[in-house]
């Protein structure tokens, strides 16, 4: 059996044509941004989340490889592509010879990222809902075209910045966001994102803290 780390999987020639495919299928269809940039960040703050609150290196990677895959189902179909993923998920981890105990981990939170239907139900699915859902910014956006902006492009094009900080000490997770106000009103990030924003608060209180959203320097939760 073999540690699998998310270095491993960039270098995996099937997860690379899955993550590519569902970038290219979803921007056909307008979706914001979903493959290797989207991939590498969400696993990079999944691991992060985990490794400032005191979790092991290897909990770190597992919430990181996590991240790495948790949308390459997008290729099949937007619609529960957090089920479809966790399969897929299941089936390289297997040949890549990852042990059960920790597939068992990584396909769960895959199978839970998504609000309509998912849960914070261990440590290394709520590291990947948080690390998900903080990853606004205009660098997703497809379009090119301002004019055909709909409400989620001009929301993710007005946000400027966007950090997922973890303070151990005071027991906060903090999502910071930099929006330009003279694209979008704040109000807007509500409508689109508020069911992202209580399944944030939950995934940080199953890892013991206070999930809090700051926007333009005001604390908003």
């Amino acid at each position: 059996m073999a540690a699998i780390t998310v270095a491993d999987l960039k270098q995996d020639h099937e997860v690379s044509v899955y993550l590519s495919r569902s970038t290219e299928y979803l921007s056909k269809l307008g979706f914001t941004e979903h493959g290797n940039r989207h991939a590498s960040l969400v696993a990079e703050r999944a691991g992060k989340v985990l490794a400032d609150l005191g979790y092991s290196k290897r909990d770190s990677e597992l919430a990181a490889v996590a991240g790495y895959l948790h949308d390459i189902a997008n290729l099949v179909n937007r619609y529960n592509h957090g089920g479809t993923g966790a399969v897929m998920t299941y089936h390289i981890l297997v040949r890549m010879g990852m042990i059960p105990e920790e597939i068992a981990l990584v396909v769960s939170a895959i199978g839970n990222h998504e609000e309509e239907r998912g849960n914070a139900i261990n440590h290394v699915a709520s590291a990947l809902i948080l690390a998900d859902k903080s990853d606004v910014h205009r660098s997703r956006v497809t379009h090119t075209d301002f004019a055909k902006f709909e409400i989620h492009d001009r929301v993710n094009y007005a946000a400027e910045d966007s950090a997922l900080r973890v303070d151990k000490a005071a027991g906060t997770i903090t999502l910071d966001i930099v929006i330009n106000t003279k694209i979008c009103p704040v109000m807007e990030y509500f409508e689109i994102f508020l069911a992202r924003m209580v399944m944030c608060r939950r995934a940080a209180q199953f890892l013991d803290c206070r999930f809090r959203l700051v926007i333009n320097g005001n604390v908003l939760l």
